[in-house]
């Protein structure tokens, strides 16, 4: 997806909120700005947005020195979605269907970004909770994603945000396991999910866990590890969690899923989907 000029006041507050939060040497903050506006001006809008993300945040670690400026909101945001799960468990397995509500309830945790928000607290979760309990999903999108898990022989499964991995890990415990690869960023950045943040909520010791190679919010497969990529190209199926991956990923080849909460006007133009609602879909649908 190419990047519009509605996206650029989103660059500029992602880049002022991050730097507020990690220096405190104003000339630096005014530095680093300075060049994310020179940077917007050359620019190809033709790129999709998390490309232009990731300079701004490969510019902040340069300048600032700290390689993780969000390593904290991410432990925050496990310990948050690990302290709901035990009662979302329970929701599911109450639930008359188990797949669909697990499948809600994945999408739900994708408002853990912090690149949409700067700061995620626990009624922002509980409201996309109900509300994606409540919303319609495309008719026979639940149906069709779940004939997909079962006839494909291997599925990757592209995860998102810190936090929101755990949702996944609920709607993951409802698939066959042993077919499933998630997948998460090869380096820090914003809050997108690390090896570290698999490990940290147990999604290692349910299923295979592989990074890309990358540190863009996203999945950019010219800028993927030779192992993500043996993995992606040998996959049947790739479910692809959260807006960056819905902006970047795009492989006529591939059956792939899309799975997330409309944050951003822009994005709902884009798919069709209103602003707050849930998505499900394929680039065919």
């Amino acid at each position: 997806m190419k990047t519009y000029l509605d996206c650029v006041p989103c660059f500029l507050r992602q880049t002022l909120e991050v730097l507020r939060s990690t220096v405190d040497d104003e000339q630096i903050r005014w530095e680093v700005m300075y060049k994310v506006l020179t940077a917007l001006t050359d620019f190809d809008f033709k790129r999709s947005p998390p490309e232009i993300g990731t300079f701004i945040h490969r510019l902040i670690r340069e300048k600032t020195g700290i390689v993780d400026p969000y390593k904290e909101a991410k432990v925050r945001s496990n310990r948050l979605a690990l302290e709901l799960y035990p009662e979302l468990k329970s929701r599911i397995e109450s639930s008359p269907d188990l797949w669909e509500t697990s499948l809600r309830l994945a999408i739900a945790g994708n408002i853990i970004d912090l690149g949409f928000k700067k700061e995620i607290l626990l009624e922002d979760v509980q409201l996309s909770i109900d509300e994606a309990l409540q919303q319609q999903l495309p008719d026979g999108a639940a149906e069709r994603l779940k004939e997909d898990v079962a006839n494909a022989e291997s599925i990757l499964y592209l995860g998102d945000n810190a936090g929101e991995i755990v949702f996944d890990r609920l709607f993951i415990e409802q698939m066959p396991t042993g077919k499933i690869t998630f997948v998460v960023r090869g380096f820090p950045i914003i809050n997108d999910a690390t090896m570290e943040d698999a490990v940290d909520v147990g999604m290692t010791s349910l299923i295979n866990v592989i990074d890309n190679g990358s540190d863009l919010p996203g999945t950019l497969l010219e800028d993927c590890s030779p192992q993500f990529m043996e993995k992606y190209n040998s996959s049947g199926l790739i479910i692809a969690k959260g807006q960056g991956n819905y902006e970047t990923l795009t492989d006529p080849a591939k059956n792939i899923c899309y799975l997330f909460k409309v944050k951003c006007p822009v994005i709902a133009r884009d798919s069709g989907v209103k602003m707050g609602q849930i998505a499900v879909l394929w680039k065919d649908s």
